[in-house]
């Protein structure tokens, strides 16, 4: 494939004589096939190479012996931190205070936005061609979703949640979170967000790891159910889903009652939760998803602390809640619930780039074959943020979100780390490249 220029600009072209790997949950691919972008980056055509012509005009580029699948979606991202390990001191009230207080300035104001830019650039060349924001320091994701969707800037389709909500002193409070003191406030927090023009909303249900400050503060239960119904019944007056971080079993049992749309983490589930994911009569579209981001948890507790940098609280805390996270993925995938790829981008040990590490660890540790974790990654993906008709897999008439790849990811899923071509709404990245960081990923790959 020869080298252009990058650019917003979307010039016709053909993926000529190439393999397509469906994203079906059975792993097919097709051998020989031309896949057609047109002026407005749809798919035009996909076809048999030897019954297809062409249209004279069209770049035609020669893709025999590699694989094009359709572009990966992340449903879980944070696009304040590149994945180094996070300082905890930053993570204790007072540090977020500070920090919550800096982003305000105009210096604190551009390093967000930068960042910001950095993570989706490096989402979009690792492959990501649609992300879920699920936590932002302000509205920085917002901004940059326009500029993308106006073709003003080179970058995967954003679902952008702006702040998410919280209980007073709750979980990413006050940094990248509006806390909620009563339902009232609560309404009040989701529509300020709705009105500064998110497309997705994030509620937190229990406490996390990362800024936790004493034993069990992981997945103890935060926000009460009352509040919860009342931004989802908001959000979805809207059409917007709700995702919710939940990582105790008490917390997703509240959290699917108040009706969110996926729950992100997760907790090990008995026969009660199993149903309510099943049929959730106050989610927006009767069911709820399970988004585990194994990659944030199994991560962080596979190292010691003088690895990772968390405090002992921290490090304690995290080894029920990953447990509890593998154990929801593998028994909702055992029990037909829609389960999500979701990699929690930005925390301690997950990178910008390492989308494909969640598909992986699905498919080593959670019971998910390869395929099942790519399909999981586009097509599920697709149908949970209610954008089937628009991405997801290779079909006429829809947008070309695709990876153009050496092998086969149903047979190895390793060749995801290094696309040779990345194509977003029918806009190439070619040769695409990422600043990568060699001691984190060759840690990750000796313990997982």
């Amino acid at each position: 494939m020869a080298i252009r220029k990058r650019t917003t600009t979307v010039e016709p072209f053909a993926l000529e004589h190439t393999n397509i790997v469906t994203g079906d949950e059975d792993g097919r691919t097709l051998t020989d096939m031309t896949i057609v972008i047109d002026e407005g980056g749809r798919i035009s055509q996909v076809m048999p190479s030897a019954q297809i012509g062409v249209p004279q005009g069209y770049h035609r580029i020669d893709a025999s012996e590699k694989f094009v699948a359709p572009g990966l979606i992340n449903m879980h991202v944070h696009l304040f931190a590149d994945g180094k390990p996070i300082n905890p001191k930053q993570a204790t009230p007072k540090g977020q205070a500070l920090l919550s207080a800096l982003t305000r300035t105009p210096v604190g104001r551009s390093y967000i936005r930068r960042k910001a830019v950095s993570g989706i650039d490096t989402l979009l060349n690792s492959g990501v061609t649609t992300i879920r924001t699920v936590g932002d320091v302000g509205y920085v994701a917002v901004g940059l979703r326009d500029k993308i969707a106006a073709g003003k800037m080179l970058g995967p389709r954003i679902f952008a949640s702006g702040p998410m909500l919280a209980s007073p002193g709750g979980h990413g409070a006050p940094l990248v979170a509006l806390e909620c003191e009563d339902e009232e406030s609560a309404r009040t927090n989701v529509e300020k967000n709705i009105d500064h023009g998110v497309n997705a909303i994030k509620i937190a249900a229990t406490g996390g790891i990362t800024d936790s400050q004493v034993l069990g503060e992981a997945g103890s239960l935060q926000m009460d159910v009352e509040s919860m119904r009342t931004i989802c019944d908001a959000a979805h007056a809207c059409g917007l889903l709700v995702a919710a971080h939940a990582q105790s079993p008490e917390g997703v049992k509240n959290a699917l009652t108040a009706g969110v749309d996926t729950i992100e983490h997760g907790s090990a589930l008995d026969d009660e939760l199993i149903a309510l994911f099943h049929e959730n009569p106050n989610s927006l579209h009767g069911y709820s998803s399970l988004i585990p981001t194994l990659s944030a948890g199994m991560s962080i507790n596979a190292f010691p602390r003088d690895v990772s940098g968390i405090t002992e609280i921290q490090y304690e805390n995290s080894k029920p809640v990953s447990e509890g996270m593998l154990a929801a993925a593998r028994q909702a995938h055992m029990n037909g619930i829609r389960v999500g790829v979701g990699t929690d981008t930005g925390m301690t040990f997950v990178t910008q780039y390492a989308t494909w590490r969640e598909l992986y660890l699905l498919a080593h540790y959670a019971g998910f074959t390869a395929a099942e974790a790519l399909h999981a990654a586009t097509q599920v993906n697709a149908q949970i943020l209610d954008i089937g008709d628009e991405t997801g897999s290779i079909e006429v008439g829809k947008a070309a979100d695709l990876l153009v790849l050496d092998a086969d990811p149903t047979q190895d899923l390793r060749t995801l780390t290094s696309p040779k071509l990345v194509v977003a709404a029918g806009r190439p990245v070619w040769r695409p490249k990422v600043k990568r960081f060699d001691d984190i990923d060759t840690m990750l790959d000796e313990r997982l």
